[in-house]
């Protein structure tokens, strides 16, 4: 384990953000609904590419749909926001009518290749010719087993997922669906991704997920203060500050600390999972060393991060790991925290040598480091210095939103 502090001796000098105040762009979102792309409020994507376009002065408004009864995102007076009710097929046809009476960007920009987002928005590129441009920041198929997925029902169950109101095929974006649409991106004037992965599988300009380092700053903060106000001042926390899910590698730094025995370590988590009970299992095998943590608006996030002795991503190696890009990593860098991640992905490049990387699915190497930062604690600090750095050079909002300038202007021509 090297003890040397990272040094760049070359790092980008800043750009003046160009202005396209006249121009603007209409976001299409497949789920709109609080359990969707609200659940973590301003934090996730489209939300990220609202706040980078909106430095470059675009006019920028949200459009989709609302499946269900979780409720919609309201708009914000920065952020004007169209939920349309969803409904299962036949009945989305109409809700796609609703849609496309809002999309009234001079550009489309569609946010995932789904029938739900990119299908709309080629019916919009159709019928009014405006530039398209497509986001990508998941690989869709691999929830449903990727390349091996495959639907070859009997006439009897083809039969059944058309026709009951249940059926499997009503469903907006199922997995054949996406199949489809994924065929179609060739048909965007710019794709957009935010991993290598991504960029390998789909091309496109690689727009890496920017934070705000101004609102991520751990300077605005009181380290003790906060530890307390949250209950940790007695523990070296590490901190998970997302939703666990199995392919993420919380249990393995679960393992790790129980290998550990230390009875000052705690692995904290953030929210929780707003998809399943999986916290219920972690907490039934290790809710000695858990401390569950609200969800909090992500304007309070910063404070949160700033309880942290560590940052945990431990990801797995899985193609979902793969083709993300982890926002807790920025989160931690942006407030200059020692980050202990594996590597999977992005995230060796993301980090460079200013974290501590292990391999995937090796809780003996997780328990190994962790003993590490903490014997070596002033050191890991002045190395999270560099990753606050690493963030303001290559992973701000400025710098998103410079990536999305050369896009527009590619894009734009045909206006």
């Amino acid at each position: 384990m090297t003890s040397n502090a990272p040094t760049f001796s070359q790092l980008p000098q800043p750009t003046p953000i160009p202005s396209f105040a006249d121009l603007s762009i209409s976001i299409i979102v497949s789920d709109l609904s609080n359990s969707g792309a609200g659940r973590w409020g301003g934090a996730v994507r489209p939300f990220l590419l609202s706040q980078a376009l909106q430095k470059l002065g675009c006019r920028v408004k949200l459009v989709g749909f609302c499946f269900g009864d979780a409720g919609a995102i309201e708009s914000t007076p920065d952020l004007p926001i169209d939920a349309i009710p969803g409904q299962p097929y036949p009945g989305f046809g109409r809700s796609v009518r609703s849609a496309l009476r809002q999309i009234d960007g001079d550009i489309i920009y569609a946010y995932k290749p789904k029938p739900t987002s990119f299908g709309v928005a080629l019916l919009q590129k159709l019928r009014t010719h405006r530039p398209l441009i497509l986001d990508i920041d998941d690989w869709e198929l691999s929830w449903h087993g990727g390349d091996k997925w495959h639907y070859r029902p009997c006439v009897k169950q083809l039969a059944r997922d058309l026709l009951k109101p249940n059926g499997a095929l009503r469903l907006p974006d199922h997995p054949l669906y996406l199949k489809w649409t994924e065929r179609l991106i060739s048909q965007a004037d710019a794709v957009t991704v935010h991993t290598q992965f991504l960029q390998r599988r789909f091309g496109g300009t690689y727009v890496p997920n920017g934070k705000d380092v101004v609102l991520f700053n751990p300077a605005r903060y009181d380290v003790q203060a906060l530890k307390q106000k949250y209950g940790l001042s007695h523990y070296r926390v590490l901190m998970f500050p997302g939703a666990p899910r199995p392919y993420k590698g919380v249990e393995d730094v679960l393992t790790a600390i129980e290998q550990l025995r230390d009875p000052t370590l705690r692995l904290v988590i953030v929210g929780g999972s707003p998809y399943d009970d999986y916290d219920s299992h972690l907490l039934a095998k290790w809710g000695d060393w858990i401390i569950k943590l609200p969800k909090v608006p992500h304007t309070l996030m910063p404070e949160v991060i700033a309880a942290a002795d560590v940052i945990v991503v431990p990801q797995r190696n899985t193609p979902a790991a793969q083709a993300q890009f982890p926002l807790k990593l920025t989160d931690g860098m942006a407030m200059a925290k020692p980050i202990l991640a594996t590597r999977v992905g992005d995230i060796p490049g993301i980090l460079s040598e200013t974290g501590y990387l292990v391999d995937p699915d090796a809780p003996e190497q997780l328990a190994a480091q962790i003993r590490w930062i903490f014997a070596h604690f002033e050191e890991a600090i002045d190395r999270a210095q560099y990753a606050r750095q690493r963030c303001i050079d290559y992973y701000s909002l400025d710098v998103m939103a410079l990536k999305l300038a050369d896009v527009i202007t590619q894009v734009g021509r045909s206006i």
